[in-house]
């Protein structure tokens, strides 16, 4: 069960630009001014970071990511590192300069693949290799974390498969202590092994709500395994997921905004089961398409205020929460209470939905978490 008094929001800034719909050309372009906006709005609705997406047409995150800690106060920037298109040593130096310079404003999103296309065009070696780009993440990762540890004498020294580090050091020194927060997806065996060995928080995108507790499950086994064959002590890991939200006064409103998105897109992309985003090796994506196909004839109702329509278009996570600010807040809980701690969201348009969703729901879901805290609390002294 997640702690109440650990949850956090994140939201999402759209580097390739958004709009109230998807299936068509963007209508707003991703410019510094909109960007901007969308990273203030979310950060006074009560978000506590933001997502900065990476491949295809994005904009550079890290880049953005200054961009974005520059003109908020307290919002943090979740940004990508990406085994095999950059080097370790260089990705935590990237790292700890965005971490100094933001005053310990920077967490780390760990992206081993993504479509095979993407990573041909972006050179990586291993495109077609799924379970090898995890093991080379596994090296990494491995560097990375060599390289911010202070209290290595003389550099870090590493000899591997995929790297061959000798005396490798990063400059500046982290402001976070020991290092900012590894976020890591991956629904496969090899991505969940490498999670469990090194991730602080593991990515999921929203699922059914048994669908997700049994990626906890597995998850907390493969804790256990490790540490079983390691000897070493048990590892802790957090549960974050990624999702749409659309959230409305009323159940009726909410379900008419989450159709809008769908409305101006041709119906035969709607319609087809053979999707752009559905060729990849990518597991957590052929389980979303999965969600998407087997409920076409539930107009893609997959739980309570669980929504698989804009699945249609949009690959990642794409699954949305619909409802009313109660209902949406309970299901929330529902997934707080299966062991999640971490909900990255976003709507369309971006900048809109932050600010309905600061509204409308941060205040409920925030009461109810603090509430069920002190709850807790109480229960512990009597």
């Amino acid at each position: 069960m997640g702690s109440a008094d650990q949850v956090e929001f994140g939201w999402f800034i759209p580097t390739t630009g958004d709009g109230p719909y998807i299936g068509i050309p963007p209508q707003r372009e991703a410019t510094q001014q909109y960007m901007t906006e969308v990273a203030q709005a979310a950060e006074r609705a009560g978000y506590e970071f933001v997502l900065i997406p990476t491949g295809g047409d994005c904009l550079d995150a890290w880049v953005v990511g200054s961009w974005v800690a520059a003109r908020t106060e307290k919002l943090k920037a979740l940004v990508a590192m990406r085994p095999g298109l950059m080097s370790p040593v260089l990705a935590a130096r990237m790292a700890a300069t965005l971490d100094r310079v933001s005053e310990g404003r920077v967490l780390v999103n760990v992206v081993t693949g993504h479509y095979p296309a993407d990573l041909q065009a972006t050179g990586d070696p291993l495109s077609l290799s799924h379970d090898e780009r995890y093991e080379r993440t596994r090296e990494f990762l491995h560097v990375v974390k060599g390289v911010w540890d202070p209290e290595t004498p003389g550099g870090f020294d590493y000899k591997g498969r995929y790297y061959d580090i000798q005396g490798g050091q990063s400059r500046p020194a982290l402001v976070t202590a020991p290092y900012p927060p590894l976020y890591f997806g991956g629904s496969s065996v090899s991505g969940k092994k490498v999670a469990a060995e090194l991730a602080d928080v593991y990515l999921m995108w929203a699922e059914p709500l048994e669908w997700i507790g049994g990626q906890i499950s597995e998850m907390e086994g493969y804790l256990d395994e490790r540490s079983r064959e390691t000897g070493e002590a048990r590892r802790t890991l957090r549960y974050g997921l990624r999702a749409q939200l659309v959230v409305r006064e009323t159940e009726e409103e909410a379900w008419r905004a989450a159709w809008s998105i769908l409305s101006q897109a041709d119906p035969a992309l709607l319609s087809s089961r053979e999707k752009l985003h559905s060729r990849t090796d990518a597991t957590n994506q052929k389980r979303q398409m999965d969600l998407w196909n087997d409920s076409r004839d539930n107009d893609y109702v997959i739980g309570p205020n669980l929504w698989s329509g804009l699945s249609a278009v949009r690959g990642g996570g794409a699954v949305a929460f619909v409802g009313t600010p109660d209902q949406v807040s309970d299901r929330l809980l529902e997934f707080v209470d299966a062991g999640v701690t971490s909900f990255i969201l976003s709507g369309y348009p971006h900048l809109e939905e932050a600010e309905i969703s600061g509204r409308l729901l941060m205040p409920v879901v925030k009461r109810k978490l603090a509430e069920r805290a002190a709850a807790g609390a109480k229960t512990q002294t009597t």
